[in-house]
């Protein structure tokens, strides 16, 4: 059966010469697999020069439920990314954001709404050119509210460890090591303030950059089974 929807590019894998295997994260069925055909000339229906990462598209599909791999009928883009491909940060933002979100969006209920959120984050790098360094900052600590793992970020002067298991800040420094020490936690309940209209206001250095992104990262890992390291996470580490 065909349908119509949305889909947000992920990534892509080689699967034979002639076809290669696009994952997208779709408003209407989640993560997705579609079979790509591999371009062979200008006449080919579905081009591959689409499937950018994070790229936005209008899709026709044909979705079996039973079916580990959905076939694409047609594609268009919603709109270009011109910085996306040409501005090298929005381009290591856009491969470390794609691939962090391609383990983290395995499963999601509510897909419309963070299919929604992660549309407008989307639209938001492509037309920002303030406070880029801090995006992926605000894009993570927004996403938990969509996946149901957003912190209690209430916090007083009497608790003063942020419990990374619970997400929460407690009293006592916690039994287990999956915590943050008091200086950590004090600036973790500022920077919970982040979203895209503030984050250029946020000055931040690149050690304390790289500080925040493992602790997000482990946050993430204990709350998303199976969250492997990320390959472009090193690329990200030199944004200034």
């Amino acid at each position: 059966m065909l349908f119509k929807t949305e889909g947000i590019v992920l990534g892509a894998t080689s699967y034979s010469d002639t076809y290669s295997i696009a994952h997208l994260f779709t408003r209407d069925f989640g993560r997705v697999s579609y079979l790509l055909p591999i371009s062979r000339g200008k006449k080919t229906k579905i081009r591959n020069s689409l499937f950018f990462p994070l790229s936005v598209l209008y899709l026709e599909v044909e979705h079996m439920p039973l079916r580990d791999v959905q076939r694409l009928k047609e594609v268009e883009r919603q709109f270009p990314l011109y910085g996306l491909c040409t501005n090298m940060t929005k381009v290591s933002l856009a491969f470390f954001i794609s691939e962090f979100l391609s383990f983290i969006l395995r499963e999601s209920d509510n897909n419309e709404l963070t299919f929604d959120y992660l549309k407008n984050s989307i639209e938001t790098l492509e037309a920002t050119e303030k406070g880029l360094a801090n995006f992926h900052l605000a894009l993570m600590m927004g996403l938990t509210r969509f996946l149901g793992i957003y912190p209690n970020t209430e916090f007083t002067g009497n608790y003063s460890f942020f419990d990374l298991q619970h997400g929460e800040f407690v009293v006592n420094e916690p039994m287990h090591s999956y915590y943050l020490d008091r200086k950590e936690s004090h600036y973790l309940r500022d920077l919970y303030r982040i979203n895209y209209s503030n984050m250029h206001l946020f000055k931040l250095s690149r050690n304390n950059r790289n500080e925040i992104v493992d602790q997000l990262l482990d946050y993430y890992r204990l709350h998303i089974y199976n969250f492997p390291p990320l390959k472009s996470l090193e690329v990200l580490r030199e944004l200034g």
